[in-house]
């Protein structure tokens, strides 16, 4: 249970602060819309789409809201929510515990144990050449 709480702690506190760094290497930053980044060339596109402007409320204003004043307070909490409910589903699942796989009765390795009868010598030929 506490494993499952950290990580919802985790998955809540990442997603918040996540957004700002991935918007801003993505070149959402709060100067504007920074030179030759992903950012930019997605304005250059919805401006083409739009005849020249890029429209109020599109994907790349909202992203440039966002990077320049930041998520509200209620976006954050809703991330946070997202974030939390991720990160206890991901922190509850196994990892690299798997399960072992059953064994056959016999199968345990085995140290020098004798086998039922010593190997046998190669045979000899009964003729001999001299």
């Amino acid at each position: 249970m506490m494993k499952r709480a950290a990580a919802a702690a985790v998955g809540g506190a990442l997603a918040v602060g996540a957004v700002p760094v991935v918007l801003s290497a993505m070149g959402f930053t709060g100067a504007g819309i920074a030179a030759s980044s992903i950012a930019a060339k997605m304005m250059s596109a919805a401006a083409i789409a739009n005849g020249g402007g890029v429209s109020a409320g599109s994907l790349v204003a909202t992203l440039q809201s966002v990077g320049a004043a930041g998520l509200s307070t209620s976006s954050n909490i809703l991330l946070a929510s997202v974030g939390s409910v991720l990160g206890a589903c991901l922190g509850n699942s196994p990892s690299s515990s798997l399960p072992a796989e059953p064994k056959a009765k016999g199968d345990e390795a085995r140290e020098n144990v004798p086998q039922g009868e010593p190997p046998k010598s190669p045979l000899k030929s009964e003729k001999h050449e001299e």
